[in-house]
């Protein structure tokens, strides 16, 4: 962080502010149960007065959202249109005049597009945080000319920052955090079966189809639990006939932070196989990851994205290559043979979570970064903000 930046940031107050003026924040589909970081993030700038409105470019995904969505009170507004320019038009209409310090966007794709288009009409500044996928959904020239113009561009996981900085712009690390209260751990249960878990959405990166050829070659008893929803649920089911593991293997529907630490509760190891997927697609550090050290759940997980910024081998988990069923299988054998292992593993990386993730500490600093980029600082036009 530039050093004016972290002196400026350490003396601005994280209470509500006094300001009048407030930050309009732009997203993709919102609620998405599998986004609860962006949830997370949302809660707390709207916890703090921050927000003048938040807008979606999309509708979220159909499911029920998380129980913590019913404390926003800042009402969440679709944009019409058909592009970018024409959902900017609107945003500044649902303002309907009122003032604004700036306009953020959470994704760097459209988002962040349309944040840009707005922030000109409103002549105030704009900026977006960047995760994973949506970096790679912008042509690399564009994503450069929009980080350079950009009053501030915050990444979340150290993947997508070189992306971000190839194009001559500072790029502010903010992490995403867990909430260590909510995912805490329970003891084990009974060794055998050999108990696994696995969430996130039916996509190929998550790297499920993997996961499944991987267990059929496990020589121990074991139950494998697979929650999420997606379009891969059709393949991964034959994948599951196919190896003649259904006795063995489910796949589940997701579940809400209300039930969840329960899942994580009753497994002895969670995996994450991430991969990169035939697109070029990968994950940077997904909510599972975290939920499962702050739960004391040794982490079997891929070396794939920003994983390894939380999991260190060995320590609090294992790492394995991205799509190699072979190491995979051998690691989840080798554990199961060693339950006496698993609370040191757990407790390992529930410590790192503590230190490194705590949900309040990383919203704080979210928090701290925007409203001193946006409500704190003279912003002054032109092709280089005076922060980038």
């Amino acid at each position: 962080m530039d050093e004016w930046l972290r002196t400026t940031v350490e003396h601005v107050s994280v209470s509500k502010t006094k300001n009048t003026q407030r930050i309009a924040l732009v997203l993709s589909g919102f609620p998405r149960r599998s986004e609860t970081f962006a949830l997370n993030d949302v809660l707390a700038l709207d916890e703090r007065g921050l927000l003048a409105g938040i807008f979606t470019t999309k509708p979220g995904d159909g499911h029920p959202p998380h129980p913590d969505y019913q404390r926003l009170r800042t009402p969440v507004q679709i944009l019409t249109g058909e592009n970018a320019a024409e959902q900017s038009r609107d945003l500044v209409n649902c303002l309907n005049g009122s003032p604004v310090a700036g306009v953020h966007a959470y994704f760097a794709h459209l988002p962040a597009e349309v944040a840009a288009h707005a922030a000109r009409q409103l002549n105030v500044p704009y900026g977006f945080n960047a995760h994973a996928r949506d970096v790679r959904k912008v042509m690399p020239e564009e994503l450069a000319s929009r980080a350079r113009q950009a009053a501030c561009v915050l990444a979340c996981n150290d993947d997508v920052i070189p992306v971000l900085a190839g194009g001559g712009s500072a790029v502010q690390f903010v992490s995403h955090g867990v909430d260590s209260q909510r995912f805490r751990p329970y003891p084990f249960a009974p060794v055998w079966p050999f108990r696994l878990l696995a969430v996130g959405r039916l996509v190929e990166k998550k790297g499920f189809a993997q996961l499944i050829e991987a267990v059929a070659q496990l020589s121990v008893p074991f139950r494998l639990r697979i929650f999420g929803d997606g379009p891969e649920r059709g393949r991964l089911t034959e994948a599951i006939r196919a190896a003649d593991l259904s006795d063995h293997v489910e796949l589940c529907a997701s579940q809400t932070h209300a039930e969840l630490p329960q899942e994580y509760a009753r497994a002895h190891v969670v995996v994450v196989p991430s991969i990169v997927d035939s697109t070029g697609d990968r994950d940077g550090l997904p909510n599972v990851v975290l939920e499962a050290m702050a739960s004391g759940r040794p982490v079997v997980a891929s070396n794939a994205g920003a994983i390894s910024s939380a999991i260190v081998s060995g320590h609090s988990g294992f790492l394995v290559p991205p799509g190699n069923t072979i190491a995979l299988t051998r690691i989840l054998e080798w554990l199961a043979g060693r339950p006496g292992l698993w609370p040191e593993l757990g407790r390992n990386g529930r410590a790192r979570v503590v230190h490194d993730f705590e949900l309040r500490a990383c919203t704080e600093r979210l928090c701290r970064l925007l409203e001193c980029v946006y409500l704190e600082a003279r912003f002054q036009p032109g092709p280089r903000s005076a922060i980038a």
